[in-house]
């Protein structure tokens, strides 16, 4: 496939979250990857984007391996995971969505006669995709949302008393939700180098015993699709860094198409305000119509 800095990823677990963004997404079409994983792309209509939609299944470590294929493979600007989790907050409800400012792995440390010794790993969310989820939601009166960090483990979380939920509220406390794939997502993207990447998640139950309860009452669609609202919110706010001649590209001085590097005029490309620390060497191939 012809890399496109236009281009989102944004992945699922399951395929009802699948469905939810995918009711968003027009003109598809599927691409396979030699190793037989499977993506949609389409238009997000109203924006330049390319999305690639993917269903991934439940783990963090099979997000993490697809996760680094699909990056490896389509090149994006973005990343998206977005799904379902429970709240770990008595102030966050069903419906709401958590946008994660941060994604803790919850399960690693050192058992020791002292007990467990926590060995936490973080990635943060994008600054400028929070940015734009943060603008985004101002626009959306209908949908609750949080910035929060997610908890992310190989666990389902039914009971608010068993031994994880005194282990997340000991450890990570400022967690709002846990799910199961948003560790894996985040690390794949950030050892894929820079590439904006974000967890939204719909809130479809407490991570209690009335877990079982909420999910046949169809919380799961439900906080599905306010989740998937909120990530073309997001799409419709943000624009890949460095993506010239695109609305909202600015450099760092605010103007347009003015970043170190941008390309303008053709085939000449802008170094102003560049440092350098060695000789520039370019090429041209073929006359210009």
């Amino acid at each position: 496939m012809r890399e496109t800095k236009s281009t989102v990823v944004i992945l699922t677990a399951l395929a009802l979250e699948y469905a939810a963004v995918r009711a968003h997404i027009t003109d598809r079409e599927e691409l396979v990857h030699p190793g037989g994983t499977r993506v949609e792309r389409g238009r997000l209509d109203g924006t330049d984007w390319s999305v690639a939609l993917a269903e991934l299944g439940e783990g963090a470590v099979h997000a993490a391996a697809l996760t680094t294929q699909i990056v490896s493979w389509l090149r994006p600007g973005a990343v998206l995971f977005v799904g379902v989790a429970g709240s770990l907050k008595q102030d966050i409800g069903i419906g709401d969505v958590v946008i994660g400012t941060r994604v803790y792995a919850v399960q690693g440390g050192k058992r020791t006669p002292d007990g467990f010794l926590v060995r936490p790993e973080a990635w943060p969310g994008s600054h400028a995709l929070v940015q734009a989820a943060r603008s985004a939601v101002r626009d959306m009166p209908e949908i609750r949302a949080h910035f929060k960090p997610i908890a992310a483990g190989d666990v389902v979380l039914a009971d608010a008393r068993s031994g994880i939920a005194r282990h997340l509220r000991a450890h990570y406390n400022d967690a709002a939700a846990i799910e199961t794939e948003g560790s894996g997502a985040a690390h794949a993207a950030h050892l894929g180098g820079q590439v904006d990447a974000l967890v939204i998640r719909g809130i479809s139950d407490l991570a209690d015993t009335a877990k079982s309860a909420a999910d046949a009452s169809g919380s799961q669609e439900r906080a599905a699709r306010r989740a998937a609202a909120v990530a073309m919110g997001v799409l419709r706010r943000h624009q890949v860094r460095g993506a010239s001649g695109t609305p909202g590209d600015t450099g760092a001085d605010g103007r347009r198409g003015a970043g170190t590097g941008s390309a303008y005029a053709g085939d000449h490309v802008d170094f102003r305000d560049g440092v350098f620390l060695g000789p520039v060497t370019g090429k041209s191939e073929g006359e210009r119509p």
